[in-house]
């Protein structure tokens, strides 16, 4: 009998090997064959899976993503069954700091992403960045919680607050990708942020 296939894992090595080669490399210089390469199958069968390049581009992305909540998951577990708000937020912003190879990886192939559709048509038509808020709405919901439960000053603007917090943290992972800062420096950075949202909760405290 001829030996079953799971499409679902196959696509998820092809998504591997993408996230793999364009962390080397960079996403602008990976193509099809690459990937293929990569994964060790047929460029057809890439092909077969993703019809595009572009396709290929935002499954991997996707990928990455799902390994970015898992890690933001992980962190939230590691701080205690009731981590409280601060916790929580802080486990979504740090995920995202370059501070490994993993997390580089994701700040570097997301950013890439988000740049290169500025000029690739095709890109831009992809799903991928069709709802930019999402982030902000999550991280908006958790402070409004926080609020609500007294965690942080009562006139505190969530959505505001929400938005600064995602610049800045996007802000510092590049400073660190290219070097400016260093993983410890940005964490800082960020960790005073939160102590002026959170006083009653500062680290150390």
């Amino acid at each position: 009998m001829p030996k079953r296939v799971d499409h679902d894992v196959r696509r998820a090595e092809i998504a591997e090997a993408l996230v793999r080669v364009a962390g080397r490399r960079g996403l602008h210089a990976v193509g099809m064959r690459d990937v293929a390469a990569e994964a060790g199958v047929s460029l057809r069968l890439v092909q077969y899976y993703f019809e595009t390049k572009e396709k290929l581009l935002l499954h991997g992305l996707q990928h990455l993503v799902e390994g970015f909540g898992a890690r933001v998951a992980a962190r939230v577990r590691a701080a205690g069954a009731d981590p409280g708000p601060r916790a929580t937020v802080e486990a979504l912003l740090k995920a995202a700091l370059p501070t490994d190879e993993e997390s580089r990886t994701f700040h570097l192939l997301y950013t890439s992403y988000a740049v290169l559709s500025v000029t690739d048509e095709a890109l831009a038509a992809q799903p991928f960045l069709k709802n930019p808020e999402a982030a902000e709405d999550t991280l908006t919901g958790l402070l409004q919680q926080a609020r609500d439960a007294g965690h942080t000053p009562a006139d505190l603007d969530a959505r505001r607050e929400a938005a600064g917090l995602l610049a800045l943290s996007a802000g510092l992972g590049t400073s660190v990708l290219v070097g400016h800062r260093t993983p410890r420096s940005a964490t800082a950075v960020l960790d005073h942020q939160l102590d002026r949202i959170f006083p009653a909760t500062r680290t150390g405290d």
